[in-house]
């Protein structure tokens, strides 16, 4: 007995430092795709440009490339991409769907439908002017679609809120192409925004966002330990004290606040929420205290890494992300399709 004890606990923390070096070696990554975001794109910068121009600006071109350009696009993708890989987890583990993304709950949909009345009927054209009727429209969406979800006898099930989240997004879907093929100039501001892109977004865009993503990501991390124990069966979960509601509407709140947020700001990104904890359970397991934070990190590794990417491939032009992480994402959502094994949660 004392021997089995003695592995159960070398082995305990083996596991804890196996996902702190993960931790480590994923931030050591970001500073890594960081650094390559300021230093890279349509005109390379020499190290030495980029840290005068941190250090020491003297209002030169460069400095107004780094710190005006590189600078805030890189905070951008990084608050974007946490946001995005750690809805993802959520998602995949209050709906138990291995094929979840936060736009399962209506969160794009209505980010772009929002996007589009704005243009269609009050004549905003501007992404400071839209982002925050994107960030209302992802909320509202997420909203219905919990409402619909409570409407089964056993409440807001992960069955009975996937089913809501594609019924909301197909009828808000066809709301939105309804109005930009009926006019032209609403068609051309919907395809900027919707592409998915950090080109062109400003350090105002990310003031605006931060309180919604800090508040998101504040509010997955508290909701971890209960996800652990919806995961063990809602029944066992409140046979042990849990409150199953109230970890479910944490939950979705996050969700929308850091889905709805990143949407609005960016467009709808797609397969970050996707394809991110996949890879993080891999190395973690699926305690959602270690994924939570692990997929955070991977999605803002992910998302600058596809940003870089899309700047030398194109170059004097670029690609936007959007465009290469579909490239990147489409063949790992086949293999998820195609194995069982990895699909599984």
């Amino acid at each position: 007995m004392a021997q089995t004890t003695t592995a159960s606990v070398e082995r305990g923390r083996g596991t804890r430092a196996r996902r702190i070096g993960i931790i480590v070696v994923l931030l050591a990554l970001l500073v890594v795709v960081a650094a390559a975001g300021l230093l890279l794109g349509s005109r390379s910068l020499p190290p030495a440009a980029v840290w005068s121009a941190l250090t020491d600006p003297t209002g030169s071109d460069l400095d107004f490339i780094v710190l005006s350009l590189r600078v805030p696009r890189t905070i951008l993708g990084i608050a974007v991409g946490v946001a995005l890989g750690i809805s993802g987890a959520l998602m995949q583990g209050h709906t138990r769907n291995p094929l979840a993304d936060p736009g399962l709950l209506g969160v794009s949909a209505g980010a772009a439908l929002l996007v589009v009345v704005s243009v269609y009927a009050l004549g905003i054209t501007s992404l400071y002017g839209y982002v925050w009727f994107a960030f209302v429209g992802a909320f509202g969406a997420s909203v219905l679609v919990f409402m619909l979800g409570t409407l089964s006898p056993d409440g807001p099930t992960p069955v009975t809120l996937a089913l809501a989240g594609v019924a909301v997004s197909a009828f808000l879907g066809a709301m939105t192409t309804a109005l930009v093929l009926g006019d032209r100039q609403t068609l051309d501001v919907f395809r900027f925004w919707s592409v998915g892109a950090l080109a062109g977004r400003g350090g105002d865009i990310v003031v605006q966002i931060a309180p919604f993503l800090v508040a998101g990501v504040v509010l997955a991390l508290a909701n971890a330990p209960g996800l652990n124990l919806l995961n063990l069966g809602e029944d066992v979960a409140r046979g042990l004290g849990a409150n199953v509601g109230m970890i479910r509407v944490i939950g979705l709140v996050a969700i929308t606040l850091l889905a709805g947020g990143a949407t609005a700001a960016c467009g709808p990104i797609g397969f970050v929420g996707l394809v991110v904890p996949h890879v993080c359970r891999f190395f973690t397991g699926p305690d959602h205290r270690w994924l939570v934070p692990t997929s955070g990190l991977a999605g803002a590794v992910l998302l600058l890494g596809a940003d870089v990417v899309g700047r030398l491939v194109a170059r004097p032009g670029e690609l936007q992300v959007g465009i290469v992480l579909a490239v990147v994402g489409a063949p790992f959502f086949v293999l998820l399709v195609r194995r069982r094994k990895l699909a599984s949660l």
